[in-house]
């Protein structure tokens, strides 16, 4: 919403109050104000000029040189190029060293040898967006009107020397969505009364509005208010120059006297309206109905919409003429030759304007106003304001009354509260009379019975409804630097983080340190993508839906991290990327019994694919592969101290996984997580090369790490170290050794680990060679040789044994 400060000030009595005051005083009370824009700022030497002479440049076929009065003793030559310039108007035009928009310095030159002082200017030169410039000038220059004065700035003509606030609006303060409604507010904010706009209404007393035009309603729930004024013997014609400036400082494009009453009663009451020309309605009935399937309406903009039964329609009895609170029809268009106008006031059901509008793909600032409410206590005073303004700008008359359907009109709910709820949830000390006067301030009735309060709430305010809205505005008037600072008391004051959130903390740091980036995906999928990479496969029942979701990729509840981020692999990588490392920890969602909510489960995501080191001076590049990823997964394993009890398991059943390159994790017999590369026709489908995906479900993982550390002495005697090579089948898997070793290792023994793995020819079809260091070290002794000796002997007859190894 855009407010216009000059506008404001004849609402409210705040000529006194700075512009950018007030803003930050808005903002502190509850409306964020998003930018203060004056419109003439950076502009400079730009002013009225009187073209007293324009003839064809004679080396040119699009060029005129025209002699300009800018209010000097000489005529300035200015060389222009604008279609439509011509002899006898006012125009606008920037002096020899002026500023226009852009910060882009005007000088005086030559054009096609002929001298130029200066630029005649259209409105986009001076920073007006096409989209608000009238249709008659978008191509040309802008005609100032005829008394305005040769040499004069003209800033004040046009009113770019007003100040224009743009307002956050939230879909609870749509009161805010008209000029009336922030003066309601700004009143509240300095305690100040409101000038409301008068209405001298004069109708033909001849002609009652009975004989143009009737109005029926298929369903009153669909119209709960209907009205149409009928004005005649209109002249159309371009709107004032107070009108059309205020409108494009508004951000609305000027388009003659009629429809730009309609914007303006827009944006004063927050009521929209349209203009129908009566002649083309071939009827004296108005029928509002749904829309039949199908049904075909041609609107504004020159579109042939195809309508359904969710739309709502006005009709001349017939067909239709207009889509009801969104786009009138082309055929009851406002032209030049229109003399009589059906002037339409209404309030049209919410939801139904809302469908109409996103199908059709056609918000619009009424369609906007209609979905978050209308303020019932102006509609008809916003019904005789325009057809009183359409009379005086067209030259026409009223017929007399209003053809209009009411099915109820809301009355003014009264809302109780007591002081004590309002200190209490403030933190306050208020007294009652501070907060009548609060109430009052608002423009709210207020009794006070005790220490009840029963409070009016004024129609303009149907946002306010239940005690806690009471609360709030009280809190916003009484300003929220105002109320109390207090610390928290009781058990809780200390404060730390839980064991989990410091768990993720350090894994945060953990991942960050071995070069990943953490990446924050869209916890809304759409159903396929929601359920791959799934790594509770057990007990949940379904996806969880939203009720009404924007768009069908953003309607249920992820259930993994890993297609989001390999979305996010995905994007850098069409980027040139030449490696990505992301990791995520968030929420995956489950539904284990739809008669409960959905649980959420906090987990660990990592994707990685191409280069994990550059190549340099000394050292060679290095391309990410199964082991990279899983070198990262076994560093934060071993950093939670579970390394003695994790295992890898190989995974053939993620059917988006590499069958051959996929690995679960288990903490004993618990399944945590997976580890692997994502299958290559994903790969292929994503336009990537080989990438590499975790997913741990962190809740799980925590409950297997103690929440104390306990600490060892470094061991005080010398260990021993012994190898062993072994040769053994290729469908002996490298923790099926490990086991093993472990089983007969003894109590002594303190770390595996496999320092060469080979496989040739020479070795003989489906074999391999695996060398592995043991370390043995006793902490209360030194370990001789012969017990070292016993046990390795152990190892290696188990070795055979139980996995049929050659030791060699």
């Amino acid at each position: 919403m855009l407010v216009s400060y000059k506008w404001l000030q004849e609402l409210v009595d705040i000529k006194d109050i700075d512009v950018n005051q007030l803003a930050d005083k808005m903002s502190r009370s509850g409306i964020e104000v998003e930018d203060v824009v004056i419109p003439e700022e950076g502009l400079k030497k730009i002013v009225v000029g009187d073209v007293k002479e324009c003839v064809p440049h004679p080396d040119s076929d699009h060029l005129s040189i025209c002699q300009v009065d800018v209010g000097e003793e000489e005529l300035y030559q200015i060389v222009c190029g604008a279609p439509n310039i011509t002899a006898g108007k006012k125009v606008i035009v920037a002096l020899p060293n002026s500023r226009i928009t852009g910060n882009v310095k005007i000088k005086k030159g030559k054009m096609r040898g002929e001298v130029s002082l200066g630029m005649i200017c259209s409105l986009q030169e001076l920073g007006y967006s096409d989209s608000v410039v009238p249709k008659e000038y978008a191509e040309g220059i802008y005609f100032l009107p005829e008394d305005a004065v040769p040499g004069q700035p003209v800033f004040p003509y046009l009113e770019m020397d007003d100040a224009i606030i743009e307002l956050s609006v939230t879909p609870n303060r749509a009161d805010a969505l008209s000029m009336l409604g922030v003066a309601y507010e700004v009143a509240a904010i300095y305690d100040k009364d409101i000038t409301l706009p008068t209405v001298t209404i004069n109708e033909n007393p001849d002609e009652p509005v009975e004989s143009y035009v009737s109005i029926r309603l298929e369903d009153e729930e669909d119209v709960p208010s209907y009205g149409m004024k009928i004005i005649k013997d209109v002249t159309i014609k371009e709107s004032p120059m107070w009108l059309q400036t205020r409108l494009m400082n508004e951000g609305i494009r000027p388009i003659n006297n009629i429809v730009d009453v309609t914007n303006y009663t827009l944006l004063l009451f927050g009521q929209p309206q349209h203009a129908f020309d009566y002649d083309k309605l071939d009827s004296k009935e108005i029928y509002v109905r749904r829309a039949t399937d199908k049904e075909e309406l041609t609107t504004l903009d020159g579109v042939e919409r195809e309508l359904t039964t969710e739309d709502l329609v006005i009709t001349n009895g017939k067909k239709a003429i207009a889509l009801a609170g969104v786009m009138g029809g082309e055929n009851t268009e406002i032209t030049n030759n229109t003399t009589t106008i059906a002037l339409e006031t209404a309030v049209f059901n919410p939801t139904r304007v809302r469908r109409t509008a996103r199908r059709l793909a056609l918000s619009s600032e009424s369609s906007r106003r209609f979905e978050r409410g209308i303020n019932w206590s102006v509609i008809r005073q916003a019904s005789e304001f325009s057809a009183s303004l359409m009379a005086e700008l067209g030259g026409g008359s009223i017929v007399t009354g209003e053809a209009l359907v009411e099915s109820s009109v809301p009355t003014e709910p009264t809302v109780s509260i007591t002081l004590d709820k309002i200190n209490h949830s403030l933190g306050t000390e208020l007294s009652a009379m501070d907060v009548e006067k609060i109430f009052l301030q608002l423009g709210f009735d207020v009794s006070l019975s005790g220490e009840i309060f029963d409070v009016t709430i004024p129609l303009r305010r149907w946002d306010i409804k239940i005690p806690a809205d009471l609360i709030e505005e009280v809190a916003r008037i009484y300003g929220y630097d105002n109320l109390p600072s207090t610390l928290p008391s009781g058990a809780s004051l200390p404060g730390k983080l839980s064991f989990k959130q410091q768990m993720i903390r350090h894994i945060r740091s953990l991942l960050e340190g071995k070069g990943l980036t953490e990446a924050v995906s869209y916890a809304l999928t759409s159903p396929e993508s929601a359920t791959q990479f799934k790594l509770d496969t057990d007990n949940s029942e379904d996806i969880v839906e939203l009720n009404f979701p924007m768009s069908e990729e953003h309607s249920v509840l992820r259930q993994s991290l890993v297609n989001g981020l390999l979305k996010d692999v995905s994007y850098n990588v069409a980027r040139k990327a030449s490696g990505v490392a992301f990791y995520e920890v968030g929420h995956v969602f489950n539904w284990y019994d739809k008669s409960d909510l959905p649980k959420e489960t906090t987990h660990l995501g990592m994707a990685m694919t191409g280069v994990s080191r550059k190549k340099d001076w000394k050292e060679s590049q290095e391309v990410v592969d199964f082991y990279t990823i899983k070198g990262i997964v076994e560093s934060l394993i071993s950093f939670l101290g579970l390394e003695n009890e994790v295992v890898y398991q190989p995974n053939q059943t993620l059917k988006e996984m590499h069958p051959g390159r996929t690995a679960d994790i288990l903490v004993g017999e618990t399944r945590v997580g997976f580890v692997g590369q994502i299958h290559p026709k994903l790969s292929k489908d994503m336009d990537l090369k080989e990438t590499y995906v975790v997913e741990i479900d962190l809740d799980k993982l925590f409950d297997f790490v103690p929440e104390d550390n306990e600490y060892k002495e470094v061991g005080k005697y010398p260990s021993i170290k012994r190898d062993i090579a072994l040769l053994v089948d290729e469908t002996v898997s490298h923790q099926q050794i490990v086991d093993v070793i472990e089983a007969n290792g003894g109590k002594n023994l303190r770390s595996i680990h496999l320092f060469d793995l080979f496989k040739g020819e020479k070795l003989g079809k489906g074999k391999k060679s695996l060398a592995y260091s043991l370390v043995f070290q006793n902490d209360d002794s030194t370990l001789v040789e012969d017990e070292v000796v016993s046990v390795m002997n152990k190892i290696e007859k188990a070795l055979v044994k139980e996995l049929n190894i050659e030791v060699r």
